[in-house]
């Protein structure tokens, strides 16, 4: 359901143009991706991987696989390109899954950043069901593709809108801050403003709205619910 977060730490920051096929990859799975070590420690050798397409059925495959393509681009960990990120406040640089199941252990929230256009491309419902998987509690970005915007919601995650002429870089975000969201605990309603906080290393903190694309009332019931899964299984055992 609604709740503010608070403590959240950037997963990654991507651009301009990111799709369902860089988030959720439909290719081949790479030996040395976690995907890939994954299946080798369960004697599966990389003739027999196969492709994260024909292995969809399998959520610890495709966990994994979420921002594993070789060619989406973090700028946190610009400029190596493929699933990569840094894990904060160590620095250490780290593969996106390890870096996302870390902080799981940890207890931190997790927020993706990026550009415009987020989520074109086929309406893969991995996408947004690796995303949840791994932690991400909001998505940032300048726009939303339709579909994933919607799956996002269907899956419990916030998708968010920078201001008109605002992005991740008008900022200045390198991803050693940590955030904090504002705006979330009481009546909740489609495309209000929300706050976002960002908090830098050095103890500075800027307050900037961002707007919420929960755009219809039935999907302010879907993400209260968690999803449109538990959404559903409420309404039936009602």
């Amino acid at each position: 359901g609604f709740g503010d977060i608070s403590g959240a730490r950037a997963l990654a920051i991507f651009g301009d143009s990111v799709t369902t096929d860089h988030i959720s990859p439909a290719g081949a799975i790479k030996a040395n991706s976690p995907a890939g070590k994954y299946l080798q420690e369960l004697g599966v050798t990389p003739a027999d991987f196969n492709s994260y397409g024909s292995r969809r059925g399998n959520d610890r495959v495709m966990l994994r696989g979420t921002f594993a393509n070789v060619r989406i681009k973090n700028l946190m960990v610009s400029p190596t390109e493929g699933g990569h990120t840094r894990h904060q406040p160590d620095g250490e640089e780290m593969t996106i899954y390890d870096a996302a199941m870390q902080y799981k252990a940890e207890n931190k929230p997790l927020v993706i950043f990026a550009g415009k256009e987020y989520g074109t491309g086929s309406s893969r419902d991995w996408a947004a069901k690796g995303t949840a998987l791994m932690g991400v509690k909001a998505v940032v970005t300048e726009s939303f593709e339709r579909i994933h915007r919607s799956n996002l919601v269907g899956m419990g995650v916030l998708p968010l809108q920078f201001k008109e002429g605002q992005s991740a870089a008008s900022f200045g975000l390198d991803g050693t801050e940590t955030f904090d969201l504002y705006g979330l605990d009481g009546d909740v309603t489609p495309r209000q403003d929300v706050t976002l906080t960002i908090i830098r290393e050095n103890g500075e903190k800027i307050d900037i709205s961002l707007i919420l694309r929960i755009d219809t009332p039935i999907e302010i019931e879907y993400y209260k619910s968690g999803g449109i899964l538990p959404y559903v299984l409420r309404q039936l055992i009602a």
